[in-house]
């Protein structure tokens, strides 16, 4: 994971060294219960694709839909995600180096300013480790110890030490739990593999993102630094955002906002506007065919539900509800929510088939103002056949 052509912006190797000594162990399960874990991840995983399928109409073409599914653990999950940031990031830390050469003494800053990022996205991925129920990973280079769909196709990753936790945490039936998870995950799954196009249009979206990017290393710098001082509570008095009023609590509710929305230009912030309303639909659609398909398969359901979604309200503390704002999880939150009320309206207007053409094509993929009015999309998409 190193660069024989020079010296990368990100030591790779590092970040996943530092994640994983800094992640947190998991629950304390005996050897037998792991096995059992892993066969019953795996069992719900294959089961869920029929479920998926048959209750959202999609079906991948070929072997599109034959993407591994693995079951990892927390260091595991910090492998597959440095490998697929590497490879989505490339672009944009080719342009920086190439501003970096250019820079006297630009080796020796990158020589230090990537060891210095290797640890900083290392404590962020540790961070995030504990919390990630299950992923598809859309953009997964395969490797030896972490197999890839075909024609670099994504896989599904179920990591098991935070399923048990959190089933843990909530007292809900673990074995209804753990299908419940396997579900959500699958329908992503299931959107990538059953709409060609979605991947390539996701990527290109995110390319052009990063490709707006203009700024030189130390200015990254720059904003990193503001990014921390802004989850420590360390900016000096007199920086605090535009917002801010009275004392250090009001401070903290004042701060500029995640680190994405640090370094957005006006044209990324166009783009990060599309790209939230995709993100608004995968999720929204998921928890839609998860708690659809639910009461015929898992019992307990509505239970697991209640308590789920207080468990993503509440966060686990001031800390934690810091770097949420930070990294942009509380806009996931709301992707969730927001997005599974557009699915819902849709399809409660115009049925399944209706809604599903969504995807048809990029043209057909709601606006950030549709996800909230689901009608002007029923409008525009469906105004030619009525």
């Amino acid at each position: 994971m190193t660069s024989l052509g020079g010296v990368e912006m990100v030591d790779w190797n590092l970040a996943v060294a530092t994640a994983t000594r800094l992640v947190r162990p998991g629950p304390e399960v005996s050897r037998d219960e792991a096995r059992d874990v892993v066969t019953e991840l795996r069992r719900h995983a294959k089961a869920s694709e029929e479920h998926v399928r048959g209750f959202t109409r999609l079906t991948p073409p070929g072997e599109a839909g034959d993407t591994p599914v693995l079951v990892v653990d927390r260091p595991g999950w910090v492998r597959a995600n440095v490998a697929g940031f590497r490879e989505l990031l490339s672009p944009l830390l080719g342009k920086m180096r190439e501003r970096r050469a250019s820079i006297p003494g630009g080796s020796v800053l990158g020589t230090v300013g990537g060891k210095v990022t290797g640890v900083e996205v290392g404590m962020l991925l540790s961070f995030l480790s504990s919390r990630v129920l299950g992923q598809y990973e859309t953009f997964a280079p395969a490797s030896r110890e972490l197999p890839a769909g075909p024609d670099g196709g994504g896989r599904l990753l179920l990591v098991a030490p935070n399923i048990v936790h959190v089933e843990r945490e909530l007292e809900v039936d673990p074995h209804d739990f753990r299908l419940w998870v396997c579900l959500h995950e699958e329908t992503h799954r299931t959107q990538f593999t059953a709409v060609p196009w979605l991947r390539d249009h996701l990527r290109g979206e995110i390319q052009s993102f990063l490709g707006e990017t203009e700024m030189d290393p130390s200015t990254l710098l720059e904003r990193l630094r503001e990014a921390v001082q802004s989850l420590t509570g360390s900016r000096p008095e007199g920086e605090r955002g535009e917002g801010a009023e009275g004392g250090a609590d009001d401070a903290d509710e004042g701060t500029r906002g995640s680190f994405v929305e640090l370094v957005q230009t006006p044209a990324q912030r166009e783009i990060l506007g599309r790209l939230t309303a995709v993100m608004s639909l995968l999720e929204g659609h998921a928890d839609y065919v998860m708690d659809g398909v639910g009461p015929q398969v898992v019992p307990s359901v509505a239970e697991i539900r209640e308590k789920f979604q207080q468990r993503r309200a509440s966060g686990a503390g001031r800390l934690d509800q810091a770097l949420r704002k930070l990294l942009g999880l509380d806009a996931k939150l709301r992707q969730y929510r927001d997005g599974e009320r557009f699915v819902r309206a849709v399809c409660d207007e115009v049925g399944m088939d209706g809604f599903n053409r969504v995807w048809t094509s990029p043209n057909t993929l709601p606006t950030k103002a549709e996800i909230a009015k689901p009608a002007d999309w029923i409008a525009r998409v469906h105004r030619k056949t009525d």
